[in-house]
């Protein structure tokens, strides 16, 4: 039996059928059930993202502890990624596209980029903080100032990073050809993320980085 769905995400639409199958069928001795087509398919895809995923946030902490040799900072940005996250969310609701394969996918590819620009930000970070400290200067508000500077000579390439991706991504949502309707779900959480991922960078990362600093420059 064929079923096209409209206005319907299909793992919602297999579960109700599901239950209420069970409920008001009992299937003669020989007889069986089997849901396949583009649900089997996406129930393949759902086993391999639960260890994907997974596997791509140990390799992305593995990476940042190596680039730093210091787990505080790694974690700085691991613990903001979910920041840059919530952009993806809400252009999901503003769509109304549900949670799927490609969706998954266009959130991984996003995590990827939040986590680049954060690092090249936390490396202008400590670049700045190095340097206020070899000039002499010390305590919070020396901190702070070396924060700002470093923030600041990253503003102008931060930008133009995002801007240029969203725009390269802008008519790939908006696309209606063959494909589209894929390409469109992997493109939506990106754009909206990298949004919210310049607010990360460039407001959120600096504060969590002084936070986590404070004590240490109180002790000069």
């Amino acid at each position: 039996v064929y079923i096209d769905l409209d206005q319907r995400d299909i793992g919602s639409y297999v579960a109700e059928a599901q239950r209420r199958i069970a409920e008001s069928l009992d299937l003669p001795a020989g007889y069986s059930l089997q849901w396949s087509g583009q649900y089997e398919y996406m129930e393949r895809a759902k086993q391999r993202l639960q260890w994907v995923v997974p596997a791509t946030l140990a390799v992305i902490a593995l990476l940042l502890y190596l680039a730093f040799r210091s787990v505080t900072q790694a974690l700085i940005i691991l613990v903001t990624v979910p920041l840059a996250l919530s952009g993806s969310v809400w252009m999901l609701y503003w769509l109304n596209y549900d949670l799927s394969v490609a969706v998954a996918v266009g959130l991984i590819a996003l995590a990827g980029v939040a986590v680049e620009i954060g690092v090249v930000m936390l490396t202008y970070l400590n670049q700045a903080r190095a340097a206020h400290r070899a000039s002499g200067e010390r305590g919070p508000r020396a901190l702070v100032a070396a924060v700002r500077d470093g923030a600041q000579r990253r503003l102008r390439p931060v930008v133009m990073t995002a801007t240029a991706t969203i725009a390269g991504l802008i008519p790939i949502m908006l696309s209606d050809g063959t494909g589209s309707e894929v390409m469109r779900r992997i493109a939506a959480p990106m754009v909206g993320g990298l949004v919210s991922t310049l607010v990360l960078a460039l407001v959120v990362l600096p504060a969590v980085y002084v936070l986590v600093y404070r004590r240490e420059s109180r002790g000069g």
